[in-house]
């Protein structure tokens, strides 16, 4: 079933990457249409070798689209999302603006496509850019063991600030690498060249940032369990795309490290790398794929139901546009798309 759909945020560095996924996945798109804010509007897009205006958000535009693939600001999301769905679309929203509304699916096709099927506000959540791959990675152990506890430290990369982190980072690194004086950090809070910057996120009132309260409330969302012990610390490294996650998880029951290893092996968007082979998961090798690696996988010493694993995946594929057009496609599968 080919189907109408909309690319909202069309200029920005996931909107432009959801085009790009579009085309590789060949999701079958019948119309397209790219909108973005009013200083965008009249640029072009290519899309499977045409060429397309952007057009500025507004509510007439989702007027006969299906699909909604949404990468804005929180505010602008508030704003258009409930607009596009009230016109018939169903959104899947990359913005954290929708992710923990009861009534809104926060949805990881491979942990949770089923809450496709309830979706009441006409939105689809896409989660933070840990939490997805983190959760690719619990849900076979969750189906063994049940997880009870998860402490998660992050090794995030640049590109999770977006195009400016990015610029941010490579003048730093420039600098860095020259011996001259490093420029002061714009995006970053502080300089990633040579460096790791544990408080690269608003702090909030319980001591955690917002990044770290994402990575808690999401992660049991997803897995649908809200009894889940969850412990992040969140920090910027200095590489340039893919986060890694050091994940020590607690079980209700026994799980050892060959089944752990066996559902791994077989679980969906999962790439298990073997450390008796040389092999370790790093962040050159999710880059510019959508999978979630997983490796070092071992049993904890310290707890005889737990478990310690490294993960990465690219935070900008998985991590926001992969999975978002997986959302989509989901939608498109199950025929909840009309």
């Amino acid at each position: 079933m080919a189907v109408n759909v909309a690319v909202v945020g069309a200029t920005g560095a996931v909107g432009d990457l959801i085009r790009t996924v579009l085309a590789e996945r060949q999701f079958p798109v019948r119309t397209i249409k790219f909108l973005a804010s009013e200083k965008s509007a009249g640029k072009t897009v290519t899309f499977a070798g045409k060429t397309y205006p952007v057009e500025p958000i507004r509510a007439e535009a989702f007027a006969g689209v299906q699909i909604v693939l949404s990468s804005t600001p929180s505010s602008v999301s508030k704003e258009f999302s409930p607009i596009a769905a009230k016109a018939g679309a169903i959104v899947v929203d990359n913005s954290s603006a929708w992710r923990m509304d009861p009534d809104c699916p926060l949805v990881v096709p491979e942990v949770n496509a089923d809450q496709l099927h309830h979706i009441k506000k006409g939105i689809v959540a896409n989660p933070n850019c840990v939490a997805i791959p983190l959760c690719v990675a619990l849900k076979p152990l969750h189906d063994l063991g049940g997880v009870k506890r998860v402490v998660v430290c992050t090794y995030q990369s640049s590109s999770g600030k977006g195009a400016k982190g990015l610029a941010d980072f490579e003048s730093q690194l420039a600098a860095f690498a020259a011996g001259g004086p490093v420029p002061a950090p714009t995006a970053h809070r502080a300089q990633l060249a040579g460096n790791v910057i544990t408080l690269d996120w608003t702090l909030d009132p319980n001591g955690y940032t917002e990044e770290e309260n994402k990575v808690i409330n999401e992660t049991k969302k997803i897995l649908g369990d809200a009894t889940i012990g969850v412990n992040p610390t969140c920090v910027r490294v200095p590489v340039r795309v893919s986060h890694s996650e050091a994940v020590t998880v607690e079980f209700h029951r026994p799980v050892s490290v060959a089944a752990a290893k066996a559902a791994l092996a077989v679980a969906p968007g999962v790439v298990l790398m073997d450390e008796t082979k040389g092999e370790f998961p790093q962040p050159l090798h999710a880059t510019g794929t959508d999978h979630t690696y997983v490796g070092r996988v071992r049993q904890d010493p310290s707890c005889a139901n737990s478990l310690s694993l490294w993960v990465v995946a690219d935070n900008l594929r998985k991590g926001a546009a992969s999975n978002a057009v997986q959302c989509a496609e989901e939608l498109v599968k199950r025929g909840i798309v009309k």
